[in-house]
């Protein structure tokens, strides 16, 4: 059995992230694969990711579970919790304990510890000054990331960041709202894709994610593509 240094796996998962940019370059399989990787490296047990829309507001657009995706739609909902004020802030938000929250951010309280969650680490999506999201990484018991997860989190976040503010797309600034706006139509109608499948398949909607993307990276499409080709009824996963 070949075992790997926790070195090696930080610096395939920088790889991971900067891989999705070969080819047809698509914000949500970028997305995807930060809190995918944020998940599988650090102490976190969920991983949800808000990003700003050309309008400058919320939407949740990549989660690792859908424990995470509730609680952060919950959370912008109520218009306040840890990775709204890291948005907002440019700085990251670490709760050591929901539990004590004392008054503060009752709705994502609640929905977290509905959830089963009972810590959280808000990572900024920024770049010279300029935030664009935040990430929201999920503890399933009391305590802080360490100092080093914490800082591995930030630089995950970091090269996400400048991957979608690249040089390549900052020509003109209707190409950056163009990829970000795609990125929040897609997650649109990955959902419903997911609920397409749950249905027809008699799975619950973990399962029905998981097959799309499964099929989408054994078949090197995008998930945007394979969830239309899900939702016209030509793809029966």
């Amino acid at each position: 059995m070949v075992t790997t240094s926790r070195a090696e796996r930080v610096s395939a998962a920088f790889v991971r992230i900067t891989d999705t940019l070969v080819g047809d370059y698509d914000v949500l399989d970028l997305l995807h694969a930060l809190v995918e990787s944020s998940v599988d490296l650090l102490d976190a047990a969920a991983a949800g990711l808000l990003l700003a829309d050309p309008h400058g507001q919320l939407q949740v657009v990549a989660s690792t579970s859908e424990r995470s995706q509730l609680v952060e739609i919950l959370q912008l909902q109520a218009g306040s919790g840890p990775c709204v004020e890291s948005y907002q802030t440019g700085t990251p938000v670490a709760l050591e304990d929901i539990r004590s929250l004392n008054g503060r951010w009752p709705e994502f309280q609640a929905a977290a510890l509905s959830q089963g969650f009972r810590s959280v680490h808000a990572v900024p999506m920024r770049v010279h000054g300029k935030t664009i999201g935040a990430m929201g990484l999920f503890g399933e018991h009391p305590g802080a990331l360490s100092q080093e997860d914490a800082a591995i989190g930030q630089a995950l976040a970091d090269v996400a960041t400048i991957s979608i503010l690249q040089e390549r797309t900052l020509r003109e600034s209707a190409l950056v709202n163009e990829q970000l706006q795609r990125a929040l139509n897609s997650r649109v109608l990955i959902e419903q894709a997911k609920g397409v499948i749950a249905y027809t398949a008699g799975v619950d909607m973990e399962e029905a994610f998981r097959r799309l993307r499964t099929f989408a990276r054994a078949n090197n499409q995008t998930l945007h593509d394979t969830a239309s080709q899900v939702i016209g009824r030509t793809l029966n996963l």
